[in-house]
């Protein structure tokens, strides 16, 4: 009944599939073949669930996208095991020269809902950010941000987070 119900696990299981594809060393044809078919998979599941993954993202295991709609995810963004996130987060590019990018997001790290990460700056493990958050700076590990832009504002982990 949980398969049914969770927009968020249909996402990651296509991106899953998806991933495990796009870094298989299947045949170049082949891999281009199960690609294009499997991209038409990945915009069906943007559509009905409002959530981005795309396939050469890297996401490590345990990541948990738990409400409808709103997830984007730059295609190189990279996050780390056990990661939780909310509605209408952003993951994205941003920034100038040589400071253009996308994040690097550490292992359980907690992102609140419409929470924007943005630019080419690392997240360190068992960190909060918090909802409605801008995060254009990188972030110590455990600890809690905040606002916009986003803050240190405790030295809270996301222990009472990530399950």
């Amino acid at each position: 009944m949980l398969l049914l119900t969770q927009q968020g696990l249909w996402a990651l299981c296509v991106y899953r599939i998806n991933n495990k594809i796009y870094r298989s060393k299947l045949p170049g044809i082949l891999k281009r073949i199960l690609l294009f078919f499997g991209l038409f998979w990945q915009k069906y599941i943007e559509i009905v669930a409002g959530i981005s993954l795309p396939y050469s993202a890297t996401i490590g295991p345990y990541c948990y996208i738990g409400h409808f709609g709103g997830v984007i995810i730059n295609a190189n963004a990279v996050l780390g095991a056990d990661c939780n996130i909310s509605q209408g987060v952003t993951i994205g590019v941003s920034g100038r020269g040589d400071s253009r990018g996308v994040p690097t997001i550490g292992d359980r790290v907690y992102i609140g809902a419409n929470a924007v990460v943005a630019g080419n700056i690392a997240i360190g493990n068992d960190s909060v950010i918090a909802a409605c958050s801008l995060v254009t700076q990188a972030v110590e590990a455990g600890t809690t941000v905040a606002g916009v832009p986003a803050v240190k504002i405790s030295n809270n982990n996301s222990s009472d987070y990530i399950l």
